[in-house]
């Protein structure tokens, strides 16, 4: 099997309502996200797709619902304070984590045709998230 990763940076806010540490309190990060694609054969090119494809699938997807967007659980009680206010914001079905975040992009990408390994979300330098599917094998 052949795998190519491309990595994406981009910028959100968010909090976690019930985090029992400083994570409850809105606050950003700037992160990176590692998107890996895989193939079991070459295309004509000799390629398992081109770089470019993957980094305007992500930056496409990333410029409408993360980057420099607010990300609240849908429950969040600032969120008509946000409406009120004419404020950016997604509300989303799950907490807004490095998890959550991953698995999304994860399955955006396979929406749209792309044979996707994993995707990697770095909240910092030190501290990543990872989604990929279990293998049917």
């Amino acid at each position: 099997m052949f795998t190519i990763t491309k990595e994406v940076y981009f910028c959100y806010g968010h909090r976690l309502m019930n985090h029992p540490g400083k994570c409850r309190h809105i606050h950003g990060h700037s992160v990176k996200a590692a998107i890996t694609v895989k193939a079991s054969r070459l295309d004509d090119q000799g390629m398992v797709c081109d770089f470019s494809d993957i980094k305007l699938l992500a930056q496409t997807y990333i410029d409408e619902h993360f980057d420099h967007n607010l990300l609240l659980y849908k429950d969040d009680p600032i969120i008509p304070l946000l409406q009120s206010a004419g404020e950016k914001y997604l509300a989303l079905d799950q907490h807004p984590t490095a998890e959550t975040l991953s698995k999304l992009l994860f399955k955006h990408f396979q929406t749209q045709g792309f044979d996707i390994l994993k995707v990697a979300l770095w909240e910092t330098s030190s501290a990543y998230a990872c989604y990929q599917e279990e293998s049917m094998a």
